[in-house]
């Protein structure tokens, strides 16, 4: 988690290697969950400065998550301006910006005046929970579920027994936009009136550095909404209809790699080109260089995403693993299918706040200054469980607490639920996606522990490589920006310039933990359904 460290920070590292004259940066950013990041990179892909500011997360009610737009915007300028001077660099030669965001975190605002009409809402927020179950449960759903299983059967289409899986989830937009369409007049009025704009924080950040001339999305983005279809390569007619989500609010969907426009003159003296939006954890995949179909990138962030790269194809998935667009730059079209897990990073910082431990790089010797945890078993279910249990009404929760606990056990409970969870993950990509492992990458605060790295990599029994640096959601954009502007000429030269720091072999088998993650799953069950309403 060092990271993520919380505040503002600003550091300044100079390359070893000389760069042409005169010379010429990128910038990549990454507006995450809970870090806002940019880093000004040099030709060989060299951190030359850096700032970050911590995302404050607002919750108004108990499962609500909420972003305050302006706060993030200030943050956004000013992690750009702070960067830029850290490097030692001037604006006027930043000749690409590339965006990462948190995906599927949302806003509306004013078409006329861009006025926001609430608060970002987060990808954790649970307000929707109870649509959810009933949209789920619906006489509606159980039609489609059987008209394509029927379609399925006669067809053998592969894209009908997707559907005939289908089900919403909390994470994805469709029913968080339908709960705003139901309950703010002021946005329902607006969409009367054509006068209403949905966007990603990708698409609202790139409305305002423009000052409202450029409102788009990319595809990667798009995505993860859950209403875009990507066999089609467009928004769902199918599911926006369904729940009633009005076409004339949705942007535009343009390439991964695009010139999207030039940032305004007014904020930062100079027009700088957006040349690249992308998903984080599309983002962090190509930072990674897992451009080849097999592909597996392993995110520890905020929460867990594992991401294989299944090729030109969206991959049929069985309902726990998600298809998703990582990229598309021109005639090329990268497709993943991934899974995930709401609270990795969350957990720690949770336990952090309870004074478990000062600082989270100390988490790793507590846990190894164990045997085991004393049959102590953590539930990392802040935000509910997602795949492939999907039960939102979850709870966090610690079992079987004794008077010999200590926080050292509680610690040790965190860190293993981490890799069961990555474990859990794993096995489902095995079941569903019928496409070998090449490669594991792994990325994220989370990934500098070496305990969860070391468990996870038993628990699989494969090989994870560590890059030398871990912000790749930050360099997934900048590449993909350098590869726009002409900084770099093709993703041979990106992957030439990939640095590993270590690559982590099983060293135990997986039956020594078996008992373990029994009791685990144990556990985990005991705490879903806890909640009534969420």
């Amino acid at each position: 988690m060092s990271g993520q460290q919380a505040g503002a920070e600003q550091r300044r590292e100079e390359s070893s290697a000389p760069t042409s004259s005169p010379s010429r940066f990128v910038l990549g950013l990454d507006v995450g969950s809970t870090v806002i990041r940019c880093h000004v990179y040099d030709r060989t892909a060299r951190v030359r400065g850096s700032s970050a500011q911590k995302v404050e997360n607002v919750y108004p009610q108990p499962g609500w998550v909420e972003i305050d737009p302006d706060a993030l915007w200030a943050q956004f300028v000013a992690v750009i301006k702070d960067a830029v001077k850290a490097a030692g660099v001037q604006m006027n030669q930043i000749v690409g910006l590339g965006i990462s965001t948190q995906r599927a975190t949302f806003i509306t605002w004013n078409k006329k005046t861009g006025h926001h009409f609430h608060n970002f809402i987060s990808w954790q927020d649970l307000r929707a929970a109870e649509l959810v179950k009933s949209w789920n449960n619906s006489l509606i759903m159980k039609l489609l579920h059987g008209a394509t299983k029927l379609l399925h059967f006669f067809s053998r289409n592969k894209v009908m027994l997707t559907v005939s899986r289908f089900t919403f989830t909390t994470q994805h937009v469709t029913l968080r936009l339908v709960w705003i369409l139901q309950n703010l007049p002021e946005v329902k009025k607006a969409v009367e009136e054509d006068n209403c704009c949905f966007g990603t924080i990708d698409t609202w950040l790139l409305y305002k550095l423009t000052k409202g001339s450029s409102y788009a999305t990319d595809y990667s983005n798009a995505s993860t909404t859950g209403f875009f279809d990507p066999y089609a390569m467009r928004w769902s007619k199918l599911i926006a209809t369904m729940v009633s989500i009005p076409f004339s609010i949705l942007p535009p969907v343009r390439d991964t790699s695009y010139n999207f426009g030039s940032v305004d003159e007014e904020i930062f003296g100079v027009p700088i080109p957006v040349v690249a939006l992308v998903g984080d954890q599309q983002s962090a995949m190509f930072g990674e260089c897992c451009f080849e179909t097999g592909d597996v990138k392993l995110t520890m962030g905020t929460g867990t995403f594992l991401d294989i790269n299944t090729g030109k194809t969206p991959q049929h998935v069985n309902g726990g693993f998600y298809p998703l667009i990582g990229w598309k730059i021109g005639h090329e079209l990268v497709c993943l299918a991934e899974g995930n897990a709401g609270d990795t990073g969350t957990a720690i910082v949770w336990a952090q706040k309870l004074d478990l431990f000062t600082d989270a790089a100390e988490t790793e010797k507590m846990a190894l200054s164990l045997e085991d945890s004393e049959g102590v078993y953590f539930v990392p279910s802040f935000s509910g469980l997602q795949a492939p249990l999907n039960d939102p009404c979850a709870c966090a929760s610690f079992m079987g607490l004794k008077h010999s606990t200590s926080k050292y056990h509680l610690v040790r409970a965190i860190l293993e639920s981490i890799a069961f969870r990555n474990k859990q993950l794993y096995d489902m990509l095995q079941r569903e996606i019928q496409i070998p492992v090449t490669n594991i990458r792994a990325d994220g605060g989370v990934c500098n522990n070496a305990f969860v790295m070391q468990m996870t990599s038993d628990l699989i029994n494969e090989k994870i490589d560590r890059p030398a640096h871990f912000d790749m959601s930050c360099l997934g954009a900048a590449s993909l920006a350098g590869l726009a502007v002409g900084f770099w000429a093709d993703k041979e030269e990106l992957q030439k310039l990939r640095q590993s720091e270590m690559v982590f072999k099983p060293q135990r088998k997986w039956q020594e933990y078996e008992v373990n993650m029994e009791n685990w799953v144990k556990a985990v069950k005991r705490s879903m359904n806890w909640y009534n309403k969420t």
